[in-house]
């Protein structure tokens, strides 16, 4: 096979260019992984290396196994066969290699044990208790993520004790002594050791000349995603060839919170001298309209490389601003868009992404999808109802509104921690007879047959129980989950100092403004609306909406890209409005976000959204400001660019019906209403029962 075919100049130039330092800059679907794979390829067939002499490191295994399938094809070889195949894999599972192999040269034992997550939390709590460190006062997942990013960064234990000045840092370096050496007495590494370890290996003088006599050739994938640990493991398994390629794009690195530094790539001259760079700016993926809308966002940021991404595909959609007036008319009208499209057969379900900067944005377009019957899959997350934190909240309210719900109880005994053990739970529901739970733990206080510890927290998630169920019938639902969140001080259970803690607390937060949405139901309606939607079914196939975070978006493309919430303090994040750097990071995932579509792409803004439980009024983002679009007056949805206006799809108008009126909606066609809840509607669409919001509805009367 012609190794070479199908390659375009700049793909082809990349390949060829075989010894000393290589940089691929390669821009958003510019074909970087043909690019790498043919290169591999390239080196084996037409250079005669031997397979084992390269290293290719990769981000993902998922990465690593695609390449190793392409590589087979081009090779004409079994991409299954690690015979013939070079080293390639994730720099976590290539550190793993090398360990077993030369672990003992810097007493890591070849049969060590990997540490989950929760296992290494495990060492960490047990290391706290050695120490006397109160779990409540110092939360052990905010440990954990300072010890990993210490580890990601290349700090020792012995060093981290040297530079810790907060508080928590102290308290840190002392529980990271321990768990290190709790980690050396079981003979187990976590995940982050594996890099850390790695690096120590390559200090070893006789050890790193063997490996750079080994590896000839290495290949570096997602280079702007490499942390401060990886880039040492490079620059010591390199030999003195340097022939090393990296490919990557600085305009895509959204990873500065877990450990990447960007810079890297940007300093790739400057490492290796003599260094050839060569661009990948041909676009497959996406229109003219798209990667001009992109570019002008990206272009704002200082700190950055020099391109600009073309493509020949021609045509195609101006990008789209829908300019919607609440957050539930926002998803009305993305689910306008995608349904407009869908009826008259132009696009799939599937053809369609809904992207957002933050999880709990998906709450309420679950939700007006779900009522519209469009269906829908999470990628990288789960449904808003189904997130831990949403069915905690969920379960205590249940339990304030029915005492005897065992369920729930089982669900929130525990959380947050009170120290109840399996064994007095069980003694405690075995023990109550007929009473209801809230009764019962609030009698425990007298039970001898627990411990002085078990009573007073019984009792106390008891009396604190109670006086929340009193409440029930006197302030309205919101104010109640407020009362829920700020009792048992569950948002300081949630926040453990890491970006996934503040997600979590962003969900709770949601859940407020569903409440506040709802604040005129008893809680027995708002649980039963709750039920109802978090019960709603899944779509079977495979012909669904992909709904996902900018984050998890990252590496896919799809046809129809429609990119919700661009308004200032949502897209870009309220965090970043006071780092620099931060900004520029909101910019970069703004323009992933973009250039995953293929054909269309949607902006969408709400003017008035509920965060946090409040009304807010935010201004559009500035993102869309960079494209050139400004809003034609305070008063109407209109944009201007260069005189063309954009108006939203529709403008809601209440309807005046009752249930038998025979109504047209533009995408549905005609109906009768079956029944009416307020705004809501039931309707039958020749066979087809629907549930539209009057309001927002494009209903008109027959």
């Amino acid at each position: 096979m012609d190794i070479l075919k199908g390659l375009n100049p700049k793909q082809r130039e990349a390949v060829e260019q075989t010894e000393g330092p290589l940089l691929i800059l390669a821009g958003a679907g510019s074909g970087k992984t043909k690019t790498l794979t043919h290169r591999i390829a390239y080196l084996i067939a037409e250079k005669h290396v031997a397979p084992y002499n390269i290293l290719a490191v990769t981000f993902t295994n998922k990465a690593a196994g695609e390449m190793r399938q392409r590589l087979g094809k081009l090779l004409g070889q079994d991409g299954e066969d690690r015979r013939f195949m070079p080293y390639m894999g994730t720099f976590h599972s290539i550190a793993v290699k090398l360990l077993r192999i030369y672990g003992d040269n810097i007493k890591v034992p070849n049969n060590f044990v990997i540490l989950d997550e929760t296992d290494k939390l495990g060492l960490i709590k047990r290391a706290m208790k050695q120490l006397n460190i109160d779990p409540k006062q110092y939360n052990p997942k905010t440990v954990a993520s300072l010890i990993s990013s210490a580890k990601n960064d290349g700090v020792d234990e012995r060093t981290y004790a040297d530079i810790a000045s907060s508080p928590i840092q102290k308290k840190t370096a002392k529980v990271y002594k321990v768990y290190v050496k709790l980690c050396t007495d079981n003979s187990s590494l976590d995940f982050d050791d594996l890099l850390l370890k790695a690096v120590e290996l390559l200090s070893v003088k006789p050890v790193r000349q063997e490996l750079q006599n080994k590896f000839h050739y290495v290949l570096i994938d997602e280079y702007q995603d490499t942390n401060k640990v990886q880039y040492q493991f490079v620059k010591q398994i390199l030999n003195k060839n340097h022939n090393i390629c990296v490919v990557g794009d600085d305009w895509q690195s959204i990873y500065s919170w877990r450990g990447a530094d960007f810079t890297n790539i940007l300093n790739f001259e400057r490492d290796f001298s003599g260094a050839t760079i060569i661009k990948l700016e041909q676009n497959y993926r996406s229109t003219q309209h798209i990667l001009d809308a992109a570019h002008k966002i990206i272009t704002k940021n200082q700190n950055r490389s020099e391109k600009e991404l073309w493509t020949d595909k021609n045509g195609g959609k101006e990008v789209g601003v829908l300019a919607a007036k609440s957050e539930r008319h926002e998803a009305e009208m993305i689910a306008n868009t995608i349904y407009s499209q869908v009826s008259l057969r132009a696009r799939e379900f599937s053809d369609f992404a809904v992207l957002y900067r933050t999880n709990a944005q998906s709450r309420v377009i679950e939700e007006i999808f779900l009522q519209n019957q469009i269906p829908y899959k999470i990628v990288g997350g789960v449904r808003f109802y189904d997130r831990a934190e949403i069915k905690d909240l969920i379960a205590y309210l249940r339990l304030i509104y029915q005492p005897d719900d065992l369920t729930s109880f089982n669900r929130i005994v525990n959380v947050p921690k009170r120290g109840l053990g399996e064994a007095s739970v069980g003694k405690f529901l075995d023990g109550r007879g007929q009473t209801d739970l809230i009764t019962a733990l609030i009698s425990a206080e007298q039970d001898t047959k627990f411990t002085p510890r078990a009573r007073k927290e019984m009792s106390d998630l008891g009396k604190k129980l109670s006086s929340l169920r009193d409440l029930i019938d006197t302030i309205p639902i919101d104010e109640l989950v407020q009362k829920i969140i700020r009792t048992f001080k569950y948002e300081e259970y949630l926040n453990d100092g890491t970006i996934a803690g503040e997600a979590r607390v962003e969900n709770v937060q949601e859940l407020l403004s569903v409440a506040k949405n709802h604040a005129g139901l008893s809680v027995e309606d708002f649980l039963t609306e709750v039920a109802l939607v978090s019960g709603a079914d899944e779509s079977a196939d495979g012909n669904v909406v992909t709904l996902m975070t900018v984050h998890a978006a990252k590496g896919l493309e799809f046809p129809v890209v429609i990119v919700a919430g661009m308004e200032e303090t949502v897209f870009p994040h309220s965090r970043a409005f006071y780092e620099p750097e931060e900004m520029e990071e909101e910019r970069r995932l703004a323009y992933v976000a973009m250039t995953r579509a293929m054909d269309e792409l949607y902006l969408s803004y709400a003017q008035q959204r509920m965060l946090f439980g409040q009304f807010a009024c935010n201004q559009i983002s500035r993102f869309i400001e960079d494209i050139g679009m400004t809003p034609a007056s305070a008063d109407n949805d209109n944009w201007v660019e260069n005189e063309p206006q954009y108006e939203p799809s529709y403008e809601p108008d209440e309807v005046e019906a009752k249930v038998g009126d025979q109504v047209r909606h533009q995408i549905f066609g005609d109906g009768a209403i079956e029944d009416i809840d307020g705004s809501v509607v039931t309707i039958n669409f020749s066979g087809k029962v629907r549930k539209l919001n009057a309001a927002f509805a494009p209903l008109e009367k027959l």
